[in-house]
């Protein structure tokens, strides 16, 4: 029995390295094609060479100032979420484990939201310059983890099962959304527009800085994930599984929704709310490659990194010059194409 086993892993272990090849070569030529266009073309070979440092000043500003920025940005974003929602789904074993289902996306609003009415500094704000700058993405992060922390409370002192923590994550969901359109209500008209901007979801609105602090994060907890990868593998096989092959479930559980939810409120709390990235991406990846996890994690890092960057492309070229919050797209996109894939797939998990 184990010998089969062992042989049918070697054999689908070519296909699903292939499958993970052919995934990065696309994110590659998908990133190339969203810095060469845009309201203003920029032909391959003065593409390369304004990301060398030469060429027209005009390349030069839009591939370093504009575009590169917002691609990196794209795939720190689309990847960090896509991992955190794999790694919820092992450690729940609940297919509908993602950042917004758990509550985690709708806190960082809630926290973007109390900083812009307390401070009138929202994102992209002239005013406070350093301030403008952190202090929503801070407001933001720290109600993110707010929402984390009362489910890891749950885990740590009640013992919850993973039901019940999807079920604690859309309570406080639906509790922050609730704060977030209160906060609405008594905010002024440029309030309302800063808050409801921000909720929108758009990779534009990272800068340098920002964009290597999400980069440095996603690639440490995808290392993290898939140094643990075995041992969610286990836990697949179920708790008492996972218990009598020495796993310590509780820990496993603990540290792995809490570097999940950090990944997620740092990213929430600097591009605002995309949707359906961190939900969709693992699915896909199950339905080709299935759920061996050293494979799954850092393939959905590869699919969700796609996915946001074709989105982004889209959003900001299909009405040019006009450029969509890619967040409305994720939305529009993601929602069908997960229940295709739940009519399709629904056997794969």
């Amino acid at each position: 029995m184990t010998d089969t086993v062992t042989s049918g892993h070697r054999e689908s272990a070519p296909r699903r390295v292939g499958f993970l090849g052919g995934v990065a070569a696309l994110l590659l030529i998908t990133s190339v094609v969203a810095l060469a266009i845009g309201s203003v073309r920029v032909p391959l070979p003065d593409l390369f060479e304004a990301l060398a440092g030469g060429g027209t000043e005009l390349h030069r500003n839009i591939v370093w100032r504009n575009r590169l920025p917002r691609v990196l940005a794209a795939i720190a974003a689309g990847g960090g979420l896509a991992v955190a929602g794999a790694a919820m789904q092992t450690i729940l074993r609940n297919p509908l484990g993602a950042p917004y289902t758990l509550g985690i996306s709708q806190a960082a609003a809630f926290g973007a939201a109390l900083s812009i009415l307390l401070t009138g500094v929202g994102a992209g704000s002239s005013r406070g310059g350093l301030l403008a700058t952190w202090l929503t993405p801070i407001a933001a992060f720290m109600a993110g983890m707010v929402s984390t922390g009362v489910i890891l409370a749950l885990v740590t002192y009640r013992r919850a099962t993973p039901e019940t923590m999807i079920l604690t994550g859309v309570a406080l969901g639906s509790l922050f959304q609730a704060g977030l359109t209160l906060l609405q209500y008594f905010a002024s008209d440029t309030e309302v527009a800063a808050i409801v901007y921000w909720t929108f979801g758009d990779v534009g609105l990272v800068g340098w800085s920002r964009v290597g602090l999400m980069l440095a994060v996603v690639l440490v907890a995808t290392a993290y994930f898939v140094r643990h990868g075995w041992d969610y593998d286990v836990l697949d096989a179920g708790t008492s599984t996972a218990r009598s092959l020495g796993v310590n479930v509780e820990s496993l559980r603990i540290r792995g929704m809490a570097i999940a939810s950090l990944v997620t409120a740092l990213i929430v709390s600097f591009v605002g709310i995309i949707g359906f990235v961190g939900l969709v991406a693992p699915h896909i990846v199950r339905m080709v490659i299935g759920g061996t996890e050293r494979y799954l994690l850092p393939a959905s890092v590869l699919v969700g990194a796609t996915l946001l960057v074709v989105a982004d492309t889209v959003a900001r070229t299909v009405l040019t010059p006009v450029v969509l919050p890619v967040g409305i797209l994720t939305s529009f996109i993601g929602a069908p194409l997960f229940i295709s894939l739940v009519i399709e797939g629904r056997d794969y998990w």
